[in-house]
């Protein structure tokens, strides 16, 4: 047999779930092709381990005993050491959510940064204990791997300081209560490979549009964060699959008050309860709703249509106009109908789509003469993460690479 094939192993937790990407190291870190892909998902219920190979197919389908973050890393970690897989993994890069106001960069974890790490928990309670699980349970289990962590709040700190601040009181603003952003690591591919489609003119004045189950925008400038729409956490900004996006922080005081709701019910409330979810009351899913006449279905795509609309008007004030605008994510990518609603009132922009080509989710969806292009572009985080890993992986102490 062959000599193991060195791999960079991705990890992206979540409450449930195990995300990964396995990425051949190769001499440059943007030369890393995937090998698998996969998830080990129902940690809360019932588990399956599914495996892809960005060649072949599907390697593995089936279930799993593991219960929680420990198991299923170590499940993961077998399956990769078996003989027949032939690869080596010398370096594990994480998603983590929130980086704080202090982690600005992708770090190489230790235990003093990773007790940082853990002070960020009540910033982002739905995600970062399960970030942090996973990092742990591989330290357990490779204590000696290198690890790092790559921020989803990284990417928006070039915002400018009147994006960031709240017009609170200084003294909030000093224990870490500010706009931090999200999505950052969808956003930084974005920017990356903007020039391979806009040439020059990807260093304009550029929104992206990031519609998922979690769902922002942002505005880009010289491929830099200048203001997005999600802020202290991400329940902020347009309506989502479970979340209500911007509210009358009135609204939250009456519910505590009149309704005498406790913390945590509002947090289930705000968190599982809300958005697309609670506008519909069936479905969070775009998909199940456009597939669907109830009127209230209906309501619920109108009502993100509309508020997506209108955060881009809000971004486009920010930049001063627009040179392109651009749809990722899985409504971004896969919802033409969808795309088609928010563009059809952004003429006054430039914008006009080709019906033919936003039906079949084309690179470019714009019209040949709309003044403004209008782009679909697939977003891959996992390859952002690799591509850091490998990078700060290969420093030596003075930035140089070796």
């Amino acid at each position: 047999m062959s000599m193991p094939l060195p791999v960079i192993l991705i990890l992206n937790a979540g409450s449930s779930s195990l995300k990964f990407a396995i990425y051949a190291q190769k001499q440059s870190p943007h030369n890393l092709p995937r090998l698998f892909h996969g998830a080990i998902d129902g940690l809360d219920s019932s588990p399956r381990f599914r495996v892809f190979a960005d060649k072949t197919g599907p390697l593995e389908d089936r279930p799993l005993d593991a219960n929680d973050h420990q198991q299923a890393m170590a499940c993961l970690l077998d399956w990769l050491d078996k003989p027949r897989q032939n690869v080596e993994i010398i370096a594990a890069g994480h998603r983590v959510v929130h980086g704080g106001e202090h982690f600005i960069q992708p770090l190489r974890l230790d235990a003093q940064s990773l007790a940082q790490l853990r002070g960020y928990i009540p910033l982002a309670p739905l995600h970062m204990p399960h970030n942090l699980a996973a990092i742990e349970a591989l330290w357990r289990q490779r204590p000696s791997l290198p690890q790092v962590a790559c921020f989803d709040t990284a990417f928006h700190h070039s915002m400018p300081v009147v994006e960031q601040l709240f017009a609170l009181p200084r003294q909030y603003r000093e224990q870490g209560i500010r706009r931090y952003g999200f999505h950052g690591l969808s956003y930084e591919y974005i920017a990356s490979v903007l020039p391979d489609y806009l040439g020059e003119d990807a260093g304009g004045r550029v929104i992206v549009a990031h519609l998922g189950h979690g769902a922002s925008l942002c505005a880009l400038q010289g491929g830099k964060s200048m203001a997005t729409t999600m802020g202290f956490t991400p329940l902020d900004g347009i309506p989502m699959a479970t979340r209500p996006g911007a509210l009358d922080p009135g609204v939250l005081l009456y519910l505590l008050q009149e309704s005498s709701l406790s913390a945590a019910a509002l947090d289930e409330l705000l968190n599982h309860q809300s958005g697309l979810l609670g506008l519909s009351g069936f479905s969070g899913d775009m998909r199940q709703l456009l597939a669907d006449d109830r009127p209230e279905a209906q309501q619920a795509i109108e009502y993100f249509v509309h508020h997506t609309r209108r955060a881009i008007g809000s971004l486009v004030a920010v930049l001063g106009g627009l040179d392109a605008l651009v749809f990722t994510a899985g409504i971004g990518e896969h919802a033409p109908t969808v795309r088609a609603s928010i563009c059809d009132t952004l003429g006054w922009l430039g914008i006009e789509l080709d019906a033919a080509k936003n039906q079949s989710n084309a690179c470019f969806i714009s019209s040949t003469d709309a003044r403004v292009p209008v782009c679909v572009i697939a977003t891959d985080e996992e390859l952002i993460i690799a591509q850091h890993t490998c990078s700060l992986l290969r420093m030596d102490e003075h930035g140089n690479y070796d």
